[in-house]
């Protein structure tokens, strides 16, 4: 597949990730500690729920991709050893980042979602944004080359 629709479908996932994550973080989540009511983040949740995970797994599939056609194999992952190596680990890290916080919020925090925990949820949203941003500027880096320290 050519890599230039592979980074097409790749950047629809992360308008979509990113985009429903800013939406919820700075539109939703006010409103929902405001009135501290859960049921308003539950419901926006369950709708976002349908179309973000979805686009998770264009980006992971579309961007562990790209790296192979990069010339960055599984085998090479978190050397650090050249620049576009090291943005595809830092974007991994990321990743895997994204993916505990994930895990904490639907083992720990959304079953007992409550008046009393939306403060911990809130990190969780504020937490999956920041990072969600961070991996669209280190994207942005591939352009020029990769990520260099």
């Amino acid at each position: 597949m050519s890599h230039h629709f592979l980074l097409i479908l790749h950047l629809l996932g992360a308008a979509v990730w990113v985009g429903g994550h800013l939406v919820l973080a700075l539109g939703i989540l006010p409103e929902v500690l405001k009135k501290r009511d859960p049921e308003l983040l539950l419901a926006f949740e369950r709708k976002y729920e349908k179309i973000g995970i979805p686009a998770l797994l264009i980006m992971v599939v579309t961007g562990i991709w790209m790296a192979y056609q990069f010339g960055v194999d599984v085998s090479q992952w978190f050397h650090f050893a050249n620049p576009v190596e090291t943005a595809v680990s830092v974007k991994l890290t990321l990743l895997f980042t994204t993916i505990l916080f994930a895990l904490s919020a639907n083992i720990f925090v959304l079953p007992k979602l409550s008046t009393r925990t939306l403060p911990v949820m809130a990190f969780h949203i504020i937490c999956v944004t920041v990072i969600g941003i961070l991996m669209l500027i280190v994207g942005s880096f591939f352009r020029y080359g990769g990520l260099s320290f």
